[in-house]
C-alpha cells in the first residue's frame, strides 16, 4: 500500500489502539475510527480523523463504516465482556471480514495472542487464534501478530505486575508465575503494526509471533520492577492457588477486575514464546528487552501522565459518588474537586496562579506552615522557599514545597510535590467556559510507593479532604472578588 490511504481503525479507545491512532495519522494516512459511541472518542482524537458509529455484531453498521478503506485493524477482544465471549469474538470477526471483502478492503491487520495449539489451550488464548482463522476465512489477505506479554505503562499485564509488586512485600506465588514467556515492549508493537501496511507479503496471509529478545517468567518481570523501583520483595512459591483463586486474589490487590483475572490467569498457565522468525526475515525491527522496556515504561509514564487532560481522563468519575480514600486512576490515587465560578476563566486563572508565598493557600494556612516544619525536620524543603514572581509563574519556578512542572497560560497549571513523601504527588488546577463564569477543577495525586505510601494517602486524606475542599472554595472566592 502507498501513502496516503484509507485506514479503518477498530479499538481506538482501547491501550494499544489508543497509542497507535496519532502515530497513523503522524505518518500521513487518512484514518476512520469506528466507536459505539462517537461521543466518547470524538474529543480525544487528532484532527482530521473521522468517527463513525458503529458496532462489530452490526454488521450494516461496519459495512458502512469499511466503505472507501483499504486497510482495516482489528484490534478488539471481548475478554472483559459478560456471558460468552468466545461466540461474541467469533461473530464478531466473521461480520469484520466479510464487510471487509465486500468493500474490497486490501488487508486486515490483527493483533492476537502466541502460544501453541494446544487441545487444552484456555478459552482467551483459543479465542484469540480463532479471530484470526475467522479473519482469514473470506478473502481479505490477513497479517495476524502474536503477541505475548506487552510490556507499557497502562497495559494490562504490566498494571497488574506493578499493583502486586507495589502492594505487597511479600508475594505466595502460584505455578504460573514461573511459566516462561516473552515480553515486548509496546512501543516495538506499535512499530510492528504502523510497518505491516507497507511490507510486502504477495497478497497473502501471514501469521507472524513477535516478542523481545528474553525469555522470561512473570516471576522475573516482577523482580526487574521491584528492582526499577528500589523496592525489596520476597515471594514464596506454592503449588496451590487454582486459577479462580488466582483471579479473586488479583481483584482484591490489583486494579483487574476478577472475571478478567480469571481469563488471564488461565492463559498465563501456557508458555508464550516465539518459535518462527518470520518477523526477523521480513521487518527491519529488533525489539528491546526486558529492562529496557521496564524501564522506558516507567519514564515515559510521566510523560504520558503530563500529557493527560485530567478533566477527560476523570469525566467518568466527576460527578460518582466519592469513595474513601478518593479515586483510583491506574495505580495513581486522585481526588477530583470542581465547582462553578462567577468570574471570567481569566480571573480564575489568575487566582489559582498566584497561589503560594505572601498570598497562601487560601484555606488552613497554618496547616501548610506545619505542614512545611514537619518536612524540614525530616530533611525535606519545607515551605520556606516562597516564589520567584508575585505575579507570574514560569515552567521550573519553585513555589513554596512545589514546583512547577507546566503551565498553559489561561487554562492549566500543574505542580510537582518536592517535599518528602513515600512516592510522589502532583497537584493540577484547570479553568475551562461554563456558561456565563467557568468551571474550576482541582486534581491532587499521589503515586504511592509500596505499603508505606498507600499508608500514608490513607492516613492523611481525611484532612487532605478539608483542606482541598477548602482551598478550591478559597480560590473562587479569589476570583469572583477581583477587581
Amino acid at each position: 500500500m502507498d501513502k496516503p490511504g484509507n485506514i479503518l481503525l477498530t479499538g481506538a479507545t482501547g491501550y494499544v489502539g489508543g497509542r497507535l491512532l496519532p502515530l497513523l495519522v503522524a505518518d500521513g494516512w487518512r484514518v476512520r475510527c469506528l466507536a459505539r459511541v462517537p461521543e466518547h472518542l470524538s474529543p480525544r482524537v487528532p484532527a482530521g480523523v473521522e468517527v463513525v458509529r458503529g458496532d462489530l455484531l452490526d454488521a450494516e453498521s461496519l459495512s458502512a463504516a469499511m466503505k472507501g478503506m483499504e486497510a482495516a485493524f482489528y484490534l478488539v477482544h471481548s475478554m472483559g465482556a459478560t456471558g460468552d465471549f468466545e461466540q461474541q469474538d467469533r461473530l464478531a470477526a466473521e461480520h469484520f471480514a466479510v464487510a471487509a471483502h465486500a468493500a474490497g478492503v486490501q488487508r486486515i491487520i490483527y493483533l492476537g495472542g502466541l502460544g501453541e495449539n494446544e487441545s487444552d489451550l484456555s478459552a482467551h488464548l483459543r479465542s484469540r487464534h480463532e479471530v484470526g482463522e475467522r479473519l482469514r476465512a473470506h478473502g481479505v489477505p490477513v497479517i495476524e501478530f502474536r503477541a505475548s506479554i506487552i510490556i507499557g505503562s497502562g497495559s494490562l499485564s504490566f498494571e497488574m505486575i506493578r499493583a502486586l509488586v507495589e502492594r505487597l512485600p511479600v508475594m505466595v506465588t502460584p505455578r504460573w508465575v514461573r511459566v516462561t514467556a516473552q515480553p515486548i515492549a509496546i512501543g516495538d508493537v506499535l512499530t510492528y503494526l504502523r510497518a505491516a501496511l507497507t511490507v510486502d507479503t504477495g497478497n497473502r496471509s501471514l501469521t507472524i509471533e513477535i516478542g523481545g529478545p528474553d525469555r522470561v517468567s512473570y516471576g522475573e518481570l516482577m523482580r526487574e520492577y521491584a528492582h526499577q523501583r528500589g523496592l525489596r520483595r520476597l515471594m514464596i512459591p506454592v503449588p496451590l492457588l487454582t486459577p479462580r483463586l488466582s483471579s479473586l486474589w488479583l481483584g482484591l490487590v490489583t486494579p483487574l477486575y476478577a472475571r478478567v483475572g480469571r481469563k488471564l490467569v488461565d492463559s498465563l498457565r501456557y508458555s508464550t514464546v516465539v518459535r518462527d522468525d518470520s518477523a526477523q526475515r521480513l521487518f527491519p525491527i529488533r525489539p528491546i528487552g526486558v529492562r529496557e522496556a521496564i524501564t522506558r515504561a516507567l519514564r515515559n509514564e510521566d510523560s504520558s501522565f503530563a500529557q493527560t487532560r485530567w478533566s477527560d481522563a476523570l469525566s467518568a468519575t466527576a460527578n460518582a459518588p466519592r469513595q474513601w480514600g478518593g479515586t483510583r486512576f491506574g495505580n495513581r490515587l486522585v481526588d477530583s474537586r470542581s465547582t462553578h465560578v462567577a468570574a471570567s476563566p481569566a480571573k480564575v486563572f489568575a487566582a489559582f496562579e498566584h497561589l503560594g508565598g505572601a498570598t497562601g493557600w487560601h484555606y488552613a494556612n497554618w496547616l501548610w506552615t506545619l505542614r512545611g516544619w514537619l518536612d524540614l525536620l525530616m530533611g525535606g524543603v519545607g515551605m520556606r522557599r516562597g516564589r520567584r514572581d508575585p505575579e507570574r509563574l514560569r515552567v521550573g519556578d519553585t513555589l513554596d514545597c512545589w514546583r512547577v512542572e507546566s503551565i498553559q497560560p489561561g487554562q492549566r497549571l500543574r505542580l510537582a510535590a518536592e517535599m518528602k513523601l513515600p512516592g510522589r504527588a502532583w497537584l493540577e488546577f484547570e479553568v475551562q467556559p461554563d456558561g456565563t463564569g467557568a468551571r474550576l477543577r482541582q486534581v491532587a495525586t499521589f503515586d504511592p510507593l509500596g505499603l508505606w505510601g498507600l499508608g500514608y494517602w490513607y492516613g492523611v486524606w481525611p484532612l487532605h479532604r478539608i483542606v482541598f475542599a477548602g482551598m478550591l472554595r478559597g480560590i473562587a472566592h479569589a476570583a469572583e472578588n477581583k477587581g
